[in-house]
């Protein structure tokens, strides 16, 4: 999909490329931003890293765009966010982010995705935002809730990871619901 980058006040989110590689693989190997990703297991190669890279970074890639999320204060990569699963009929999509441990509970995904909504809902004829996160996942269940995502339910057994199925929540967001809230400081 390859939307444009997207600038905040404290943050920039670009599209992925090749320099992305480590970040990618060291960010998704790291135990922590893992632990509710009940889709796939921790990257132990980077060759992992780089397919995905080349996945979001393909310009024939339709359905999906991922960002990696820049402070601007340093230029250090922090975290992704970013839309799978555009259904251009139906005009929603599936948004999904993670953040490194050190920044977390600083605002910083509320600024991101705020961005984001507000550009697929402003510029990208968007009208429904979905995102599914596991039902033990707090965090992100009141990141979803601070920016107007309403619970409709439970995925039951969303995903079978280890050995095991896990329920997931199910939130959506729509174009008529969306106030842009302030991002904390």
């Amino acid at each position: 999909m390859n939307w444009e980058n997207v600038e905040t006040k404290r943050l920039l989110l670009k599209g992925w490329d090749a320099s992305d590689i480590p970040f990618v693989f060291e960010h998704f190997s790291d135990a922590f931003v893992c632990q509710y990703l009940y889709d796939a297991e921790p990257f132990t190669t980077v060759d992992e890293a780089e397919q995905l890279v080349t996945f979001f970074s393909n310009e024939n890639n339709r359905q999906s765009n991922r960002w990696v999320i820049i402070d601007k204060s340093n230029n250090q990569r922090i975290g992704t966010c970013g839309y799978m699963f555009w259904d251009t009929i139906n005009h929603s999509i599936e948004i999904g982010y993670d953040l490194q441990q050190s920044h977390a509970q600083k605002g910083i995904m509320t600024e991101a995705l705020t961005a984001v909504i507000d550009l697929a809902f402003r510029e990208k004829g968007i009208n429904r935002i979905q995102a599914i996160t596991y039902v033990g996942n707090a965090a992100s269940c009141k990141l979803l809730e601070k920016l107007g995502f309403q619970q409709e339910g439970v995925v039951r057994d969303k995903h079978y990871f280890r050995g095991r199925y896990y329920d997931h929540y199910c939130y959506s967001l729509l174009k008529k619901e969306w106030n842009t809230p302030q991002a904390d400081s």
